[in-house]
């Protein structure tokens, strides 16, 4: 693999503070591994726990930990070219949507490429943390070890801890009852094969899900409360996401328009296969993608269905008045956001809701950031890089935050935003573009750079 140059130009060098921070990186999936990088291009000294025996987080098959989400079908819903690292391509032998074992390879071979194995304490998980009197944190693991760090980076993932409907409809339900997070394929660990299925969801687990039960000879209902833009991977011969490239740069109520004029030219209404027309703009919200349902619909494999409002044992009964008889139910509902190594007193996410700067530095808390945390329109990666390096830089001195009443402002506006575009709901607190995202990130680096520089010459004249 060769090295591909930086979206995000290089952090200044600035003379380190007479004692670096140290620092504890919780998780060694994609983003604890780009923390990681970053923390060491700095030459900041860190740990980083890992609860699993291996890198590589959800994307680790039947993962050790228990904490993968991976079935056996999945591939990226974003193309290589998009998703890869920015110092660290995808092989060219790699498809266009690389399956899970193929991405679990790539980031082992990231981690062994910038050394970051031997900077991993594999098997030990964190237990609790606990901030200090005067900063700082205690970080104890499982193992009942305690470890002292002036600085805490939480990349431990959000796809672990399953969400299912709330309220739940009424009534009891004989038959079989899982959350796509312990769904394996068709045979594992349930026997699905053949049966009558309803899938809950609309997002791309319960899309996949469906198809691959629908094709299965069984009977497969796909039931959702609201539409959602089903996007084909491929466009003109090329991953859809990387259309955008070609394009230039536009406003985005234009960008939209022109979307959706090809939408429907292209793809059709969503409402001609029996799903319920999008309750949002094409962008709005996070697109589902696969190239299979609307053919899956289309043979009869996958029968679509409203939401589910009662269950009779093993009937169950839709919005619309239909029933069927089921023998299984899979949720593909989505997962809490949960940290169960702080106190709830301390951190928590209600509702999913956690206002970060960025999506990375809490506002009222310092030496705390996360990475990852967000659910992007566009590929996860290059935003937990860009994230990663401004962390490292932030902790280096080479970037500041702003003031502490201008954070708590810019945060709540930065959420406002979120709510207006996208909604209100659970499902979209930690939603964001990835094209706008990044270079506003940019921008911001920029302004902490100043920031930066100018409160390090007013420390120099107040010594003087």
């Amino acid at each position: 693999m060769t090295a591909a140059p930086s979206p995000l130009p290089a952090f200044p060098q600035v003379r380190p503070p007479q004692r670096q921070p140290s620092v504890c990186v919780i998780g060694a999936g994609a983003s604890g591994l780009l923390a990681s990088k970053a923390l060491q291009d700095h030459g900041l000294s860190f740990q980083c726990f890992e609860a699993s025996d291996r890198v590589g987080g959800l994307w680790v098959f039947k993962n050790p930990s228990g904490r993968s989400a991976a079935y056996r079908s999945l591939h990226i819903n974003t193309s290589r070219d998009r998703m890869q690292l920015a110092d660290f391509p995808m092989p060219k032998s790699y498809p266009d949507y690389p399956r899970h074992e193929l991405i679990a390879e790539y980031l082992t071979a990231y981690a062994h490429e910038f050394g970051l194995q031997q900077r991993i304490r594999f098997r030990s998980s964190v237990e609790q943390v606990v901030p200090r009197e005067g900063g700082g944190y205690t970080v104890q693991l499982a193992s009942a070890e305690r470890h002292e760090f002036d600085a805490v980076i939480v990349a431990n993932g959000h796809h672990w801890q399953p969400r299912f409907p709330e309220p739940r409809a009424p009534g009891s339900f004989s038959g079989l009852e899982l959350h796509a997070h312990g769904y394996v394929d068709p045979d594992e660990p349930h026997a699905l094969r053949g049966k009558r299925v309803v899938v809950v969801g609309i997002g791309n687990s319960a899309v996949d899900i469906a198809c691959e039960l629908g094709a299965t000879g069984g009977r497969v209902f796909l039931s959702t409360r609201r539409g959602a833009w089903v996007l084909p991977r491929y466009a003109l011969g090329r991953p859809l996401d990387q259309m955008s490239r070609s394009l230039p740069l536009m406003p985005r109520a234009l960008s939209r328009w022109l979307a959706e004029v090809w939408y429907r030219l292209a793809v059709g209404d969503p409402t001609r296969f029996g799903l319920p027309a999008p309750d949002h703009r094409l962008g709005d919200a996070h697109p589902t993608v696969s190239s299979d349902l609307y053919s899956a619909i289309g043979l009869g494999k996958v029968t679509p269905k409203p939401a589910i409002v009662r269950f009779e044992q093993e009937r169950v009964h839709f919005a619309d008045g239909s029933s069927e008889n089921v023998d299984a139910i899979v949720y593909a509902t989505g997962y809490k956001v949960s940290f169960p190594f702080f106190d709830e007193t301390f951190l928590s996410a209600p509702s999913n809701e956690l206002p970060l700067y960025f999506r990375v530095f809490p506002p009222s808390i310092r030496g705390l950031y996360f990475i990852g945390l967000a659910q992007p329109l566009g590929p996860i990666f290059p935003i937990a890089e860009a994230q990663a390096k401004l962390v490292a830089a932030e902790l280096s001195g080479a970037y500041a935050l702003p003031s502490e009443q201008e954070l708590a402002r810019l945060t709540a506006q930065q959420r406002e935003r979120v709510r207006r575009r996208f909604g209100a709901s659970p499902r979209h607190t930690m939603q964001l573009d990835f094209d706008e995202y990044l270079l506003e990130l940019e921008r911001e680096r920029r302004r902490g750079e100043r920031r930066a520089q100018k409160r390090a010459a007013g420390h120099a004249r107040s010594a003087q």
